[in-house]
Formats: C-alpha cells, sequence, structure tokens
C-alpha cells in the first residue's frame, strides 16, 4: 500500500533537504551568513520566529543561529525553535542540553518541553516519542549539575504531553527521586513545579501515587528554606496537592498559619474542599481565621470558601464583610449577599446599599451599588425591580450594564430592550446577552440591529443569540453583511464576531468559510514600527516602564526585551505613541488578575493585529505582566498583571514584564480605572 505522507512530513522533508543545501553552499562560500555579526544574526532568527518559520529558508536561519558560537545568538534560536512548537525540532534542541553554559541547557530544557506542545494541536504522539523525549531529560538530570537547570528540567519533565498512565508514572517517580537528592531550594522549586504542572495536567490519567503525595506534603510545610523562594515551593506543593483532592490535616494547618500570604490564601481553598482527614470542624476554624486574616487576599478567599461550602454560616460572614477595610472584600462579600435572599438583614443592607447612589458618579464610586442592585435583584426580586429604573437611566455607563445585568436575573424584558438601544456597546452586549436567555428568538429583531454595530463586542453577542433562529429569511442577509464589513476591515482582532457570525450562518447552512477566500479575514497590514529591528532592540536592552493609574498612582515594569522582544518592542511603540493613555482596566478578578488596555473597555477590542506568543521560563508569579489572548499567537496589545502565583497560566501567556514598585497600587486597581499614561524609561 502506497503511505501518504502527511503535510507536515512533508514540509520537514522539504525543510531538511533545503538545509542540506545550506550547508552545502556554507561550505562553497556562496553562502555569507556566518561573516555575519552576532547581533545581526541574532536579528535575522528573531526576525524568522515572529513569522513563525514559515518557509525552510527562516528555519534553516534559526538553525544556522542555534549552532552559532555566539552563546546569546545560540540562546535565542534554541528558544525560537521552541517556540514553534513543532515536535520535529525536538532533535535540534536536545543537543544544548550538553553546552558549557548553563542558561543555554535551561533554555534548551523549556524549549523541548514547549517543542512538545504541538503533539496537542496536531496529531496525538507515538508513545515511543514521548517516551524518547522523556528518557533523554530524565537522563541529563541524573548527570546535571546546576541547580537551575535541573529546575528547568524538572518543570519540562512535569509538562510533557504523556499519552499513558505508565509515562505519567515514570516521570513521577523522576521528580520524586529528584527531590531525594536535591542539595538546594532552587531544585525544591523545580521538583515542586514539575509536580504541581504534572498533577494538574495528567490528572485525568493518573493520580499521585504515595511517594509523590508524601514529597508534596513535605514541600508544604515551612523550612528553613529562602523566605520568598521557599514560600513558592510551598505554594505550589499545596496547589498540587488540592488538585489531587490530598491536602491532610497537618498540611492544612500548617498552611493556615503560614507567613506567606499566599500559603495561607491556598489554605483557605483547601479548607473549601474538605479533602483528606481535614474534619468539618477544623475547616470550619481555618475558615474562621481566614475572615479575620491581615491580609485581604486571604480574608477574600475564605469569603469564597466558605460559600463554595455551602456553608450555614456565609451570609452572617458575608454581611460585615460588606463592610470590609479593602474594596475587593467589599464586593465580593456584596455579591455574595445575592444567594441570602432568606436573611432579612443581607436583604436590609443591600437595598441600603443599592439607594446610597451619594458617591456613585465619581470614578471610583460606582462600584459598591452596581454590585449591590446585581445582588438585590438575585436576593429579593421585587425590591430589586422597584430599585432597577434608577440604574437604567445612570449617566455612568458602568451602572447601566451592571443594571442589565440585573434585568436579566429579573426576567425584565422591556428594561433588556430599552438597554439593547443603548449608545454604549458594553451595555449593549450585557443587554442582548440577556434577552437571550430572558426571551430567544422572540428578540431576533434587536439582535438583527445589534450586527450593525462597530464594537465587536455586541457583534459576537447578536451573532450568538441569532444561531439556529427560526427566521433565516431576514438573519442571513444581515449576517452576510456583518461577515463582509468585518472581512473587508481586515482586523485580526475581530476574529471572535467572525466566529460567531459563521456559526450563526452554519447553524442555517449558509457557513460562510465553506466559500472560496472567505475562509477568514485578511490579515491587518502591520505597520513598519511594529518590526523588529537592530536599533529598537538596543535601544530598548534594559528598559523600564512607568504606569500612572489616575487617583490611584504608578507603578513601574521591568520589561523583558531578551525573553519577548516582539511584545516588548510593541507595547513600547503603543506606549510611546499615546496608545494607552486614557484606557482603563476593564476587568478586576480578585486573587486572579486584573486586565486593561482595551479601547472598547472589553475583552474583544484591542489592536488591530495580532502579535505572537513569546512563552518562556519566567514564571506566572504575582506581578508578573502577560499578555492577553483569546487562542494561540492572538494578542491584541491588552495587557494582565498577576495578582497572585497562577502557575496554570505558565507556558501558555506570555510575559514580558514584572512589577518592580508599587504592587501596592495594582492591589488597588477598581474595574474602570483610568490608565492615565504609559512612560517607557530607556536603560541609561
Amino acid at each position: 500500500m502506497r503511505h501518504e505522507r502527511s503535510t507536515a512530513e512533508v514540509a520537514e522533508i522539504a525543510e531538511r533537504a533545503f538545509l542540506c543545501v545550506l550547508c552545502g553552499l556554507c561550505g562553497s562560500g556562496v553562502f555569507v551568513a556566518r561573516a555575519q555579526s552576532p547581533v545581526t544574526t541574532r536579528l535575522a532568527v528573531l526576525q524568522a520566529e515572529d513569522r513563525r518559520a514559515p518557509t525552510p529558508r527562516d528555519l534553516a536561519v534559526i538553525r544556522s543561529g542555534a549552532h552559532s558560537s555566539d552563546a546569546q545568538t545560540m540562546r535565542v534560536a534554541i528558544r525560537a525553535l521552541g517556540r514553534l512548537e513543532r515536535p520535529s525540532l525536538i532533535p535540534d534542541i536536545t543537543p544544548a542540553l550538553r553546552n558549557a553554559f548553563p542558561e543555554i541547557r535551561s533554555e534548551a530544557a523549556n524549549a523541548i518541553g514547549q517543542a512538545a506542545q504541538g503533539w496537542k494541536r496536531d496529531r496525538p504522539p507515538s508513545t515511543s516519542a514521548v517516551d524518547a523525549v522523556m528518557n533523554t531529560l530524565a537522563a541529563r538530570l541524573k548527570v546535571e549539575a546546576d541547580h537551575d537547570v535541573r529546575a528547568a528540567i524538572c518543570e519540562t519533565v512535569g509538562r510533557l504531553p504523556y499519552t499513558t498512565a505508565a509515562q505519567v508514572e515514570a516521570a513521577e517517580r523522576t521528580l520524586v527521586e529528584m527531590d531525594a537528592r536535591s542539595e538546594s531550594v532552587t531544585d525544591r522549586l523545580g521538583v515542586a513545579k514539575g509536580l504541581e504542572a504534572l498533577v494538574r495536567i495528567q490528572r485525568k490519567l493518573r493520580a499521585p501515587g504515595g511517594e509523590a503525595l508524601t514529597c508534596l506534603r513535605r514541600l508544604a510545610m515551612p523550612g528553613a528554606a529562602d523566605a520568598s523562594t521557599g514560600a513558592r515551593v510551598r505554594r505550589l506543593a499545596l496547589e498540587a496537592l488540592i488538585t489531587a483532592s490530598a491536602v491532610d490535616g497537618e498540611a492544612l494547618r500548617a498552611a493556615s498559619h503560614d507567613p506567606d500570604a499566599q500559603v495561607r490564601r491556598l489554605a483557605m481553598r483547601a479548607a473549601a474542599a474538605g479533602d483528606g482527614d481535614v474534619t468539618p470542624d477544623e475547616a470550619r476554624a481555618v475558615l474562621a481565621a481566614g475572615r479575620g486574616d491581615d491580609s485581604s487576599v486571604v480574608r477574600l478567599e475564605a469569603l469564597r470558601s466558605l460559600r463554595a461550602r455551602g456553608d450555614a454560616d456565609a451570609c452572617a460572614a458575608a454581611l460585615p464583610a460588606a463592610g470590609d477595610r479593602d474594596v475587593h472584600v467589599a464586593l465580593l462579600a456584596l455579591d455574595q449577599l445575592g444567594a441570602c435572599g432568606q436573611t432579612p438583614d443581607a436583604v436590609d443592607a443591600l437595598e441600603r446599599t443599592v439607594n446610597d447612589l451619594s458617591d456613585a458618579s465619581s470614578a471610583r464610586g460606582w462600584h459598591r451599588a452596581a454590585h449591590a442592585i446585581l445582588a438585590l435583584a438575585a436576593a429579593d426580586p421585587v425590591r430589586g425591580g422597584r430599585a432597577l429604573p434608577q440604574f437604567t437611566g445612570s449617566r455612568i455607563w458602568q451602572l447601566r450594564m451592571y443594571a442589565a445585568r440585573a434585568a436579566a436575573e429579573l426576567n425584565d424584558r422591556a428594561a433588556l430592550e430599552q438597554l439593547a438601544g443603548d449608545d454604549d456597546d458594553n451595555v449593549k452586549e450585557a443587554a442582548v446577552e440577556g434577552l437571550r436567555r430572558v426571551a430567544g428568538h422572540d428578540a431576533d429583531p434587536v439582535y438583527l440591529s445589534g450586527l450593525a454595530r462597530n464594537g465587536y463586542q455586541i457583534v459576537r453577542a447578536a451573532a450568538a443569540a441569532l444561531d439556529g433562529t427560526p427566521h433565516p429569511e431576514l438573519a442571513v442577509p444581515a449576517l452576510n453583511a456583518a461577515w463582509q464589513r468585518l472581512i473587508a476591515e481586515g482586523h485580526d482582532n475581530s476574529h471572535d464576531a467572525r466566529d460567531a457570525i459563521a456559526g450563526a450562518l452554519a447553524s442555517l447552512a449558509a457557513d460562510p468559510r465553506r466559500r472560496p477566500g472567505s475562509m477568514r479575514a485578511s490579515t491587518a497590514t502591520r505597520n513598519a514600527h511594529d518590526d523588529l529591528t537592530a536599533e529598537d532592540l538596543r535601544r530598548l536592552a534594559s528598559p523600564r516602564a512607568r504606569v500612572t493609574i489616575r487617583g490611584v498612582g504608578a507603578l513601574e515594569l521591568a520589561l523583558f526585551t531578551t525573553q519577548a522582544p516582539a511584545a516588548v518592542l510593541r507595547f513600547a511603540h503603543l506606549a510611546e505613541s499615546g496608545y494607552y493613555n486614557g484606557l482603563t482596566f476593564h476587568r478586576v478578578v480578585p486573587n486572579f488578575v486584573i486586565q486593561g488596555g482595551s479601547p472598547g473597555a472589553n475583552e474583544y477590542i484591542g489592536d488591530a493585529s495580532f502579535m505572537r506568543d513569546e512563552v518562556g521560563l519566567w514564571p506566572h508569579v504575582r506581578g508578573a505582566v502577560g499578555i492577553s489572548t483569546r487562542g494561540h499567537d492572538t494578542g491584541d496589545a491588552q495587557i494582565f498583571i498577576d495578582l497572585v502565583d497562577n502557575p496554570r497560566l505558565d507556558h501558555e501567556y506570555t510575559v514580558f514584564a514584572q512589577v518592580l514598585n508599587g504592587i501596592e497600587v495594582v492591589d488597588q486597581i477598581l474595574e474602570g480605572d483610568l490608565i492615565e499614561r504609559v512612560e517607557i524609561v530607556p536603560a541609561p
């Protein structure tokens, strides 16, 4: 039988054939890349990576850099090979595990893990292919002398895309054995990162064994380790134990008294789960202590956990917390009072908050009333309905948006139809989402009008609401018109709206993606200033950014040009053009992230053209600054800041900066807070 090669195999054969020709040209003196300066070669590698190396020539440039005699060039090229996420390139990366420089060996270990992620998007790997990668890493781990490299290898061992329980068991055994011979906090950190990733990613394939759980419980205990790094070890170990539903009483007690606030926060989560041999009384005692903790992140998590447990004391705890000194804790408490309709004091408190609009017109004063009206609608629909009109007619668009959400809770179709005609597209989106639930296709005329709006968020919501409509004769022309408008506009970041339109048309047997030349919008033309240049890389070698938030304060970021050059350059160019000035942080999720930088104040509208992902070794720890995406390589210059360690975001979202100063400012940011200006401060 004739063997049909896949497109990927054909491309790889062509790439390797081109490399052979290239090598021949090098030997004959025709190819002059070796004569280029290291800076020029590095730039060529970065540019090829930025294009995602679509041609054999681009791939050859990166491979050539991986064999450079210049260490920095080699490191950049090894990182680039991994970021292409092509498992076929792992053999090109593996020799760098034996490089003389530990920084390159660490980069190679991480690049192998990133390249292996391509198996998730393509066909599943063969067992032997994954075994070969795992065995190579395990063998290197046994002889590696550098702590940082060992940690990088451990993390990669934990995140490979295993396909069998036996492979997961082998990875677990490798990490446990490494812990037994660990020599430093860095070693233990690597083991903790590896086990946390392994448990989180592979928990459906295989639950962690007894030795791994013993190891994690020991790592979760306070010790004499370095204060900051040791705390990270404990956080990661506790995260893994929570995921595995294996927090025992001893671990919970230790975590609830840990000197690190983030560990105590995780103790609240563990108490909510009630796993292992934790008794209900012990869990309640931990949560009661957490409600009075000095740290707001612990108090907030304690409230969440009480509600998650369905605890009888949840309403009694939320009522006083609505007056907490930290506004994020107070807002969460108001949200939770929405489930306390049987508690008269809770309903009265919500009504008082709803009716107190004395500060609602200020930029940072509308939040309590907004959260309260939504909670009151759930707790007492009669009182909520009575209070709603003062919100639907508010001059503050955020209050009207929350009013739309409250109207959906109240099944108030008239209010939703009123708000669906709002001038603000965020309000319209919330109203359309509510109408979809309350009125279904009876409100199709409202959805059809939403398709003509400019905001991608309302177009997406309107198209989704028209999915399966019984009136295709009206919907299909309007959906097609919206599709053609977005195609002609050619903005990458309209893809969510286009996907929703295509989905609605497909439900009506009119999918535009089946038409020749209609698969996607044409890629937005990239501005020349977005291209990677040697001058910019020199200028932004070690820059900082100063972000000023109106009414809150300023924070300073260290920008990682070496780790994420494309992201830093896009951010810097936009900042210098004034793009971010006047935009907001539109999304605030306490104990997770804040997100901002959208001209539309929502997650669907950002800069027109996409930027590629640049995931790397820097973790999503508290204060890390990332690029928000809605899929692979879909960054549109919106940024987010990690409020706590978020290991599940590692290797998934680009980290291009870290908060140096002003993390307390970050903690105070509320939904809608204005970015006055972003200034780039080049290194002296």
